[in-house]
């Protein structure tokens, strides 16, 4: 892990580049699924404090991140690495074109079996949902792809805890923690303890 980590630095003048893409939506009603909220926090966190309209910005994107760990270091304007769970996790923005990225390293790309490969092609079809598995500079990665300002606070802490926890579920479920379309191969157990964890963190009383 401490390989990868040095990879990251030297991977982020690459990465701003590649910004492109486009994310996979498995059913319609998905989205405004993930937007409700979870009607057990309602006396906590009352509907008017979560945002839930896609307003997305650099600035409310940083602020979000500090919540989440007050460590996160932003090395230029629209980008941040940060930890969550121990596992290092990189943002970039890239404005003019409207397109954000989530990036967490998971392992080399050396030593990938044929198996190891389609198990991870099954899971973006059904478990790592609006996450996905990638790779990139001889690196497997988890990351998610989006519109940057189409975004909103909650959907954008879900898109976190989604792509931390496909790299930490590699290699057993391959789950993002949140839903599994039941047409796909897996069987995953699904890691929600973890995106209700940032949620409480993410979007303030």
């Amino acid at each position: 892990m401490k390989t990868l980590k040095l990879t990251i630095v030297a991977l982020f003048a690459c990465v701003v580049g590649s910004l492109g893409g486009h994310q996979l939506v498995l059913a319609e009603d998905l989205d405004k699924k993930l937007s409700e909220p979870d009607p057990k926090k309602e006396t906590k966190k009352p509907p008017s404090k979560i945002i839930l309209e896609g307003t997305m910005t650099i600035k409310k994107m940083g602020q979000i991140i500090k919540r989440l760990d007050k460590t996160a270091q932003s090395p230029r304007k629209g980008m941040w690495s940060f930890s969550i769970e121990k596992r290092p996790v990189v943002v970039v923005t890239d404005v003019s074109n409207n397109r954000m990225r989530i990036m967490v390293p998971v392992r080399k790309v050396e030593g990938l079996s044929i198996d190891e490969y389609k198990r991870m092609m099954q899971a973006n079809f059904d478990t790592a949902l609006d996450s996905r598995y990638a790779i990139a500079k001889n690196i497997v990665w988890a990351t998610y792809i989006h519109s940057l300002s189409t975004l909103h606070e909650r959907q954008f802490i879900l898109a976190i805890g989604q792509t931390v926890n496909a790299a930490i579920t590699y290699g057993s479920t391959y789950s993002s923690g949140l839903l599994s379309f039941q047409g796909g191969d897996s069987n995953g157990i699904l890691r929600r303890q973890l995106i209700d964890k940032l949620l409480d963190k993410g979007i303030p009383i």
